[in-house]
């Protein structure tokens, strides 16, 4: 994949998940403002600072933030998993993976 300049479309503050924030996959990180863009920006981890846009955001690209997460989570085939999450009412990566008796990935 190559570099693309980044469209500051939110997905990547959303589909996956963030160990260094606890956020689960497929819900949207608090420090997304409404605007799609990070209200933590100066401050945010060191994963969000390293992160480059690329060929995947282009691939992905929707006229919403929603449609956005979709693709992204059915590119990589883990749109079952976040419906999980989501069903699962829980805003932390680690309450979620505790219930289901399991170590996440990245923990």
């Amino acid at each position: 994949m190559s570099a693309v300049e980044c469209t500051k479309c939110g997905a990547c503050c959303v589909a996956p998940d963030i160990a260094a924030l606890d956020k689960p996959l497929g819900l949207a990180c608090p420090h997304l403002g409404p605007d799609a863009l990070c209200t933590a920006y100066e401050a945010r981890p060191q994963v969000c600072r390293d992160y480059q846009a690329d060929d995947l955001c282009e691939h992905i690209a929707a006229p919403t933030l929603e449609g956005r997460v979709a693709k992204y989570l059915a590119h990589f085939e883990l749109a079952d998993e976040a419906e999980d999450v989501r069903r699962s009412g829980l805003s932390s990566r680690a309450a979620f993976f505790a219930r289901r008796g399991v170590t996440p990935r990245g923990a």
